[in-house]
């Protein structure tokens, strides 16, 4: 399956789901120099870290809402420490909220004044390095549109409130400072009509009512500190799902209608939580863990113990097998060590969030769908890149140019950079690599990172300095074009396979030093031997006394890349019998151009009845669909019964397109 995530900027930072059951041959096309990019990337401003003045330390923000109207008032109390001597003036921000009054310590009112996205409160005295302070500033929201949504009963969802804070969407609903350099605790506290639930980060303090007033009050703590694009906020009539991981709270809020059809979708949760803890060897480190439905999120939102996920989510088991959100689900769990435990401090870095999110949710697939699904995924992920990478832009992954953090947030971030680190993982070793992982979130935990962060973990755990490897895949733009080939000379008895990068240079992009592993194949066996790439053209040579029935590029599929790799139709068939899911695959796609061969003809539908994998089905179907004959016919007849949706789909779409009148009996059955 081929499920592609892309976080946009239009998207308010949803992951959402673009498509399924997409078969992209990106990694086998003939290597061709890129076109002139489609984006500009190289011409976004330069953006560097915020500075600030002061460490936020809590928020405490107490609001009473009127549904109705689409208000709200209150206050947020701020505690805050200077980071240098002198500092008599903070600058908060605030955007599409009123404010209406800033109160010091002793009750007494402090100058403020605003501009259009800040305000700027004059403090009671001069604050000394390492004092502590705090201030109110009181508020009143009127149906703020950037991050903050209330919205009407609907036919599809009840009258509601919900929040999306990313990336800097904290501060249309509380005044404060809205970047991820600076982490804080916060409580929340929300006055609401009888009848509604309000959730939001943290720990449930209380729920008080007042029946004078026929309000609900609830009060959420955040005890460990985050950042304020992680802030959320969620109002309505919900049904509250109760589930649990041994003593940790798990809940799925959903409207009412919801409740069957969420019970079985959401039940993976708790086994999610527990897989990544002990992967990564740093527990769940939060009070809970809840998912809320909104009509605003196309995909998913992570936020700190509460993740904030479409309501599309929902669906019949039917829609299931073509539309699961298991992935989505996966991912945004991931988000609480990867992007709230520890959090980019500056946008450059969105990978640190993104990339180990989307990797994780590999891990995930791996391990709970087998080896042949994980690897799918992530051919889905290289080929998700690469796509991108060929008609829009290249540029590093970590990457200061941009207008809006959203820029960033796109399939160099997510799919990229999980390959990335899957190339890590290969040259780290297994047991190096997470190891890595677990030292990185130990050390850094409840704090903001920065790449060079990760680069310092890698060589204090392995004892290896990757600079070059970070240097050239995560601070260069593009990725290894390889041309390939090989022959094997009887005489010397061997094996002579060249490599050449014929990849555009433009922008930085480097000839690329890596590692490759070649499988060969002869009648007496398979050996693998491990070679490193360090020039625009290199030649390798292997001792064979016995032809080979396959050389294999990149065993174990280690590597993004583009290549080409021209072979014989005998290794091609003998490929798509008999290698790795990935390698299969890419076999019966290559024989393509062969299909007046009827030997070809003859194996690749053998192929599509008969491999084990629903894709190299799917692909063989895709391959021989357009040659006519009754075969054929009666082949994808067959197939339309197959075990998975996605072949049975294509067996139809192909059928259809036959356009045989005799067909239609059968398209009534």
């Amino acid at each position: 399956m081929c499920t592609l995530f892309q976080r946009e900027a239009a998207g308010r930072g949803s992951l959402i789901v673009l498509g399924v059951g997409t078969l992209l041959a990106i990694g086998g096309l003939s290597p061709t120099l890129l076109p002139a990019q489609e984006v500009d990337v190289w011409s976004r401003p330069v953006q560097t870290e915020r500075s600030r003045s002061c460490d936020f330390i809590h928020y405490r923000v107490s609001l009473t809402f009127d549904l109705d109207a689409k208000l709200f008032r209150g206050e947020n109390r701020i505690t805050l420490t200077p980071l240098s001597d002198g500092v008599d003036r903070i600058e908060l921000d605030a955007e599409e909220i009123i404010v209406e009054a800033a109160i010091g310590e002793e009750g007494e009112e402090l100058f403020f004044e605003r501009s259009d996205t800040s305000v700027f409160v004059s403090l009671p005295r001069p604050l000394a390095f390492g004092d502590t302070i705090d201030i109110t500033v009181r508020y009143r929201g009127e149906n703020p549109q950037g991050g903050f949504f209330f919205d009407d009963a609907g036919e599809d969802h009840p009258r509601m409130v919900s929040t999306d804070s990313w990336p800097d969407e904290a501060h249309h609903w509380i005044p404060l400072y809205d970047y991820p350099n600076d982490k804080v605790t916060h409580e929340l506290i929300i006055t609401v009509p009888a009848g509604d639930k309000v959730l939001s980060n943290g720990r449930l303090v209380e729920v008080s009512e007042d029946a004078a007033a026929q309000t609900t009050t609830w009060h959420w703590s955040q005890d460990l500190p985050h950042s304020t694009y992680l802030f959320m906020l969620a109002i309505g009539p919900f049904t509250v799902i109760e589930d649990s991981l041994g003593d940790l709270p798990i809940n799925y809020w959903v409207y009412p209608e919801d409740e069957g059809d969420a019970r079985w979708i959401f039940e993976k949760t708790p086994r999610m939580i527990a897989f990544y803890g002990e992967l990564f060897d740093y527990p769940y480190p939060w009070a809970k863990y809840d998912q809320v439905t909104t009509p605003h999120v196309g995909g998913g939102a992570e936020a700190t113990s509460a993740t904030i996920l479409g309501d599309g989510v929902i669906h019949d088991r039917r829609a299931e097998q073509d539309f699961s959100w298991e992935r989505v689900i996966a991912h945004e769990i991931a988000h609480q060590w990867w992007g709230d435990l520890i959090t980019l401090r500056e946008w450059s870095h969105t990978w640190l969030n993104e990339s180990f999110g989307t990797y994780s949710d590999y891990l995930w697939t791996r391990s709970e769908k087998g080896d042949d699904e994980g690897a799918w995924d992530l051919l889905a992920k290289k080929n998700q890149y690469l796509r991108e990478a060929r008609t829009r832009y290249q540029r590093p992954i970590v990457f200061s140019r941009y207008e809006e953090p959203g820029d960033n947030f796109d399939s160099h971030t997510y799919p990229k950079g999980a390959v990335i680190l899957h190339q890590l993982r290969y040259l780290l070793g297994e047991g190096p690599f997470f190891r890595t992982l677990s030292a990185f979130l130990h050390e850094f935990a409840f704090e903001p990172v920065d790449t060079h962060d990760f680069m310092k973990t890698v060589k204090e755990v392995t004892g290896r300095n990757m600079d070059w490897f970070f240097e050239q895949y995560l601070f260069s733009p593009g990725h290894p074009v390889f041309e390939v080939s090989s022959e094997w000379d009887a005489g010397a008895g061997e094996i002579r396979l060249t490599v050449a990068q014929v990849q555009s240079r433009d922008h930085g992009v480097p000839v690329y030093r890596t590692p490759v592993q070649i499988g060969i194949v002869t009648p007496s066996g398979k050996r693998v031997e491990e070679v490193w790439l360090a020039g625009e053209r290199d030649t390798f040579v292997f001792p064979s006394q016995e032809e080979p029935l396959l050389v294999r590029f990149d065993e174990g599929n280690w590597l993004l890349k583009e290549w080409s790799y021209l072979k014989s139709q005998e290794e091609l068939l003998y490929q798509a019998r008999n290698d790795d899911v990935i390698g299969r695959e890419w076999a019966v796609r290559e024989l393509s151009a062969s299909l007046d061969n009827p030997e070809v003809l003859e194996a690749l539908a053998a192929v599509a009845a008969e491999d084990p994998f629903w894709a190299v089905r799917l692909s063989a179907l895709e391959t021989v669909g357009p040659a006519s004959g009754p075969e054929i016919t009666e082949l994808l007849k067959t197939a339309s019964s197959d075990v998975d949706s996605r072949v049975r789909r294509a067996a139809v779409r192909l059928l259809g397109e036959i356009g045989d009148p005799g067909l239609i009996a059968f398209f009534k059955d």
